[in-house]
């Protein structure tokens, strides 16, 4: 009967491993979500904002000087965002994994 015990135990114990897990990978896949969403949204903001200098601008350096300054925001914002989403997936990697840390830790052989 002991066995029985230790196996409902064992299996109730990894559901709910399995459940941390899952709500922690839940968590961080809407904050990545709504990252993208305000990048995304942010990024059409200023292309369209440049879209209307460039309309407005007199002339052909003018028109210049504009796409080469958005050209460089663009670029940086999209390197600071790059960056950004790989903490994110990193992070969000780490906690998924916490739940098991201890399991693994148990486990016959691990350090």
């Amino acid at each position: 009967m002991q066995n029985v015990d230790d196996l409902q135990k064992l299996g109730k114990d990894n559901m709910e491993l399995a459940m941390k897990s899952f709500g922690t990978m839940s968590k961080g896949v809407q904050a990545i979500a709504v990252e993208m969403a305000d990048y995304s949204k942010k990024s059409f903001e200023e292309s369209t904002a440049v879209a209307e200098k460039l309309f407005g601008a007199k002339t052909l350096d003018k028109a210049v000087e504009i796409q080469s300054d958005y050209f460089k925001s663009a670029y940086e914002s999209f390197v600071s965002q790059a960056t950004k989403m790989g903490e994110l997936y990193a992070d969000l990697a780490k906690e998924t994994y916490k739940p098991y840390e201890g399991l693994i830790a148990k486990m016959p052989g691990a350090k």
